[in-house]
This record gives C-alpha cells, structure tokens and sequence, in this order.
C-alpha cells in the first residue's frame, strides 16, 4: 500500500525542523472504535479480518448515508472511509459528518493514485490522511496506528480541559506544563532535533518584540513556538527517524502534520490561540506553502513570524543527514527566500536582530 498524503514533496527538508519522534507509551486497542466504509462488502470483509486480529473493534458498513447516521448516533475514534462509493462519494461523507463532529479522525482510501481526491479537497476538508488500497494491510496498519496515537493525545487534552474549566489560573498553570509534557513527546529520543522548539519560540519572541507587538501576541508566540510540531506526534517513528532521505511519499506524510497537530489541539479551548501557529507555519508566502496554500496576509501573522523562526533554526543546526549551515550562508537563504517563502517585512526585522542582536542568538543556541 502506497502512502499518499497531501503527496506534494517538499523541496527543502530542513524546511520540517525535521525527524522528531514519537511516545512509545502502549495503547489498548481495544479502547478505540474504529468504523470503516466502503461500499465493497469485500473490503469489509477483509478490513474487519485483519483489524480484528490486530486488536481493534470495527464496525464496517457499505452504505455512506448509513455512515454519516451511525456516526451521527454513536462515538467512534477513527474512520476508514472510501472516497469513489455511491450514492455519495468519500469527500461529501466527510463534508456532512464535519457539520455536527470535528473530533472524528478520518483516513480516505482510495483505488488508485489517480483517483485520489484533489488537493483543493484536502484542503477544504478536516481530512487526516488518505492512502491506497492494496491487499496487503501494513501501511494501512501503520497510518491507523499513528491516528490512534493523536486520539490518544486528544483524549488527554479534552480531559485536562474538561477537569480544569473552573479556575483560570489552575488552567494556565496546566496549560504550560501540558504543552513541555505533550512536546517533550515529540523531542525527546532525537538528539538532532532536541532544543529545537525551545529555540523556535525564542526566536520568534525575539521578531514579535522587535515588531512591538502586544504582550498577550508575544504570549502566543511564545507557546505556539513551543508547540509547534506537537503533530508530529501522529508520524510514524519510521518516517521521523529515518537517517537518509526521504522519498516523495515519506515528505508526503512529513507535510501533514500541521493540520494534525491543529486536528489534536481542537478540543481545548486553551489552546485556541495557538493553533492557527501550529496548523500554518509552514504556509508560504507566495501561496505555495501547505496545508492550506494560503499566501501573503492570509497568512496568520503570528505564524508567518514563526515560519522565519523555524526554518532559521533547522538550517543552523546539525541533522542525521547534513551538517549545520553557517550563519552568513542561512541569513543569505533567508534574504533570499523573502518575498517568495517569507513575508518581506518579517525577514529585515530578523535579519537585524542576527546583525545587532547576534549574542541574544548565540545565548539561544548556547542554552539548548
């Protein structure tokens, strides 16, 4: 089975703050439902088969309108879905479920490559991830083991919301120290990328004051930062570790993980603020970013100023498969990239702090 997600390869791996990991913590299966749907009573069959034996429940149905009522009706964690069925295709399934449930983590499968639904589709739609089908199940396995993981974050996250409601200052103390728990789960068994959304959020408080921005901005930039690659969490550890290149499906997957990452934070209101960081800093300015192509000032400020932030610091530091870039030579790449990948009022802001600033830089680096 052949992964195709967002399948657009990314031209610049460093772009990632790359290959960061995942929690090892065992999950019961046994604990997540998961519904399929497909109107091939074949694939049911056989999906039920090996999901059954790889633990998990599953509950398969072939009609699509059926789909939508039963998940109208009932809590399900995951959904396999179809996308060419009739009477209704995959993408309107996902249009009418995400109108009364937006927790539902949803894969698409597909045929065929060239039946996979458009980008634009993926785009719209709070759509996790799609695949091929195949007759051999372990990437699918794979890809269904990574959604359970962000369900499993999730329901962390809807708890510790739930629990702490009534007082704002318990929930603020909670928040922070959920944000280093939830991270250092991402950070925490790569040596190469260890420091990395510490320095991220340094960096980007260091553009936000010199833009004067207002505290409550520099607060959010200061969390976001932190945060920002927290969806990388729902990224098989084969992908993230890998020491060599990635292929054009591995940088594929790679791309989802900021609408994952924004997909895991959705059910708490205290994390609100720092989503639109998480789920478009890697947006572009010319529009050709993901995953939402947005360009120019569609982009969320605050995540335009964290893009610059991150891709700074993944060039300046070591990787499994590169070394560190100088200083000059990311600062020209930076001068470089503004206008087309950066939003050119940002880059001079930057690019004077590294002039003007550099021990504030320096201090950074030294410190993680």
């Amino acid at each position: 089975m052949r992964i195709n997600i967002n399948a657009k390869p990314l031209t610049e791996q460093q772009e990632n703050g790359d290959n960061q990991s995942q929690s090892k913590a065992t999950i019961n299966k046994n604990d997540y439902k998961i519904i399929a749907v497909d109107d091939e009573m074949g694939i049911i069959d056989s999906l039920s088969v090996y999901l059954s034996r790889s633990g998990y429940r599953l509950v398969g149905v072939t009609d699509p309108m059926e789909a939508i009522e039963r998940v109208r009706n009932e809590h399900f964690d995951l959904m396999l879905l179809d996308f060419i069925m009739t009477p209704v295709h995959g993408d309107k399934v996902v249009e009418e479920i995400r109108k009364f449930n937006k927790e539902l983590y949803i894969l698409l499968l597909t045929g065929h490559k060239d039946l996979a639904p458009p980008l634009e589709t993926i785009k719209k739609l709070d759509i996790q991830g799609y695949c091929e089908k195949s007759d051999k199940f372990d990437q699918l396995l794979l890809l269904i083991e990574s959604g359970i993981k962000s369900v499993e974050q999730m329901r962390l996250i809807k708890s510790i919301n739930n629990e702490l409601q009534e007082s704002k200052e318990l929930l603020e103390k909670s928040y922070l120290e959920t944000i280093e728990t939830l991270r250092y789960t991402v950070e925490a068994k790569d040596v190469y990328t260890r420091g990395h959304s510490d320095r991220v959020s340094e960096y980007s408080v260091l553009i936000g004051e010199k833009m004067g921005l207002p505290e409550e901005e520099i607060r959010k930039l200061k969390i976001g930062g932190l945060f920002h690659d927290i969806g990388k969490i729902g990224i098989p550890d084969s992908i993230l570790l890998k020491p060599d290149k990635l292929t054009p499906d591995e940088y594929s997957e790679i791309k989802n993980h900021p609408s994952i990452g924004a997909h895991i934070l959705s059910n708490a209101t205290i994390f609100e603020d720092i989503i639109p960081i998480v789920k478009h800093h890697h947006e572009r300015y010319d529009g050709k970013g993901y995953p939402s192509g947005l360009a120019g000032e569609d982009i969320p400020l605050l995540a335009r100023i964290t893009a610059i932030a991150d891709t700074f610091d993944a060039m300046m530091s070591r990787r499994s498969y590169r070394d560190a870039m100088n200083q000059d030579t990311v600062t020209q790449e930076l001068l470089k990239c503004s206008g087309t990948q950066f939003d050119p009022k940002i880059i001079p802001v930057f690019l004077d702090i590294i002039e003007n600033k550099n021990d504030k830089i320096q201090e950074i680096r030294a410190k993680y």
